[in-house]
C-alpha cells in the first residue's frame, strides 16, 4: 500500500489530526467534557456495549478508553454489517474472538440483529444478575458509528416487553457525527431491573496515523468540512485502485456495465441527498431506483475505464495521483457535472462519497484483519 500512503502524505502535507489545531483541529469542544463523564460512569457500568463500523473495526475504536474497558464485561458490536464485505467479516469475529474479546455484527435498524445483541448482553450478564439488583449497560463509540440507532432499536424492543416503563425520548439520528451530546439512561428490564446509559460519540484528541483518520472522515465519523470532502474522496479512490475494485465490479456486473438503461434528462428531480440517513427515509419510486443503479453503473465504469487503461504502478504514488487526477475528470463526464462549474471537483467529490457511504458501490471493510505473531 505504498501508493496510497505516499498520495495521503503528498494530498495532506503535514496535516495531523489533533485538538491543538495544526491543520486539523477535529476535537470540537463538547468532546473533552464527554470524555471525561464517559470515564467517570463506566466505572459502575456492569457492562459495555462498545459500537464499531463493520467497515473500519480497528480504526473506529476510541483509543483512549480502551485501558478503561479492559477489566470490563464487554461485547464489541460492529454495526452497519449491510455496508461490510461479508467474505471478509467472519475473520473479523474469528480475530477478536481470538483475543478473548465478545464480537457481534450487527445492523442497529434490524430488529433481529438486535435481539441477538440483546440475548447475548443478557447471557454475559448471567452471573452478575444472580447478584445484584440492579444492572448498568453502558453503550459507547465514536461518532456515526449507529450509536443512535441502536439505542431506538433496544428501545422500541423493551417497551415491546415492559410497556408499562415511562416512554423515552427518541434519540437524534443523522448522518453528521456529534449529534447525541448528553448522556442519559432508560430502563430495559425489570427483575433485575437493566438500564442502558447511551453517551455522545467521542473521538481521541489526536491520531498519529493519518490514514486511521481518513478511514473515520470516509466512514462519517469525522464532519467532511474538517478534513475537506475533496481529500477524502482522494483517499476513497486510492483504496479503489490499489485493491483493484474496478475490475471486481466488472467481473461481477459485467451486463450492468456493458450499457445505460436510462435517459438521465428525465432523473433531475432525484437528489442524491435522498440516498442520506434520515430519520424515516421516504420510499423511492421505480425511477428514482433505476436513476441511481444507472448513476452507480456510470461511475463504476468510468472507474474501470480509466484503470484498465492506466499503464502505470499503483503502488507508485506519482503514477496514482496520475490516475486520480484522470478519474476525477472522467467521473465529472460520468456524473454529468458542467465542465466550467466552478466547484466540479468539490460535486464529484459529494456525490462519489455519498454513494460509498449508502453502500452503493458495494461493501467493504477498509481495515486490514491484523496478522498473530
Amino acid at each position: 500500500m505504498k501508493g496510497i500512503t505516499g498520495v495521503v502524505k503528498k494530498a495532506l502535507g503535514e496535516m495531523e489530526f489533533t485538538a491543538a489545531g495544526g491543520a486539523i483541529n477535529w476535537f470540537p469542544g463538547h468532546m473533552a467534557a464527554a470524555t471525561r463523564a464517559i470515564r467517570d460512569r463506566v466505572k459502575l457500568a456492569d457492562m459495555v456495549i462498545e459500537v464499531r463500523d463493520s467497515r473500519i473495526p480497528l480504526s473506529s475504536a476510541n483509543q483512549d478508553l480502551q485501558s478503561h474497558l479492559s477489566s470490563k464485561r464487554r461485547i464489541i458490536a460492529l454495526n452497519k454489517k449491510d455496508l461490510a464485505n461479508p467474505n471478509i467479516m467472519h475473520k473479523w469475529t474469528h480475530f477478536f474472538e481470538s483475543c478473548n474479546q465478545d464480537c457481534i455484527p450487527i445492523n442497529a435498524h434490524s430488529m433481529s440483529s438486535v435481539r441477538k445483541l440483546l440475548e447475548l448482553v443478557e447471557f454475559k450478564l448471567k452471573e452478575a444478575i444472580s447478584r445484584e439488583p440492579t444492572l448498568l449497560v453502558m453503550v459507547i463509540g465514536v461518532p456515526n458509528v449507529g450509536k443512535s440507532a441502536l439505542i431506538n432499536s433496544i428501545h422500541q424492543i423493551a417497551s415491546a416487553r415492559f410497556p408499562v416503563q415511562e416512554k423515552m425520548k427518541r434519540a437524534n439520528v443523522g448522518p453528521l457525527p456529534g449529534v447525541t451530546q448528553d448522556i442519559a439512561g432508560f430502563k430495559i428490564a425489570h427483575q433485575p431491573s437493566i438500564y442502558v446509559l447511551d453517551t455522545p460519540g467521542v473521538l481521541v484528541p489526536s491520531i498519529k496515523d493519518v490514514e486511521t483518520g481518513l478511514k473515520l472522515a470516509l466512514a462519517g465519523s469525522v464532519k467532511d468540512s474538517v478534513v475537506g470532502e475533496e481529500r477524502i474522496a482522494q483517499y476513497l479512490l486510492a483504496v479503489l485502485n490499489t485493491r483493484g475494485t474496478p475490475f471486481h465490479w466488472k467481473q461481477s456486473n459485467n451486463r450492468r456495465m456493458e450499457g445505460i438503461q436510462y435517459e438521465s434528462e428525465e432523473m433531475h428531480r432525484f437528489s442524491l441527498n435522498d440516498l442520506r440517513p434520515k430519520r424515516r427515509p421516504p420510499l423511492p419510486n421505480k425511477s428514482d431506483v433505476v436513476y441511481v443503479e444507472d448513476l452507480v453503473t456510470q461511475v463504476q465504469r468510468a472507474l474501470y475505464a480509466t484503470l484498465s487503461g492506466f499503464d502505470g504502478n499503483v503502488e507508485d504514488e506519482n503514477d496514482l495521483e496520475s490516475l486520480i487526477e484522470v478519474q476525477f475528470e472522467a467521473l465529472q463526464k460520468a456524473m454529468k457535472i458542467p465542465h466550467k462549474a466552478a466547484e466540479a471537483r468539490l460535486k464529484v467529490s459529494k456525490k462519489l462519497l455519498t454513494l460509498f457511504r449508502a453502500g452503493k458501490l458495494g461493501p467493504f471493510i477498509l481495515d486490514d484483519v491484523p496478522s498473530h505473531n
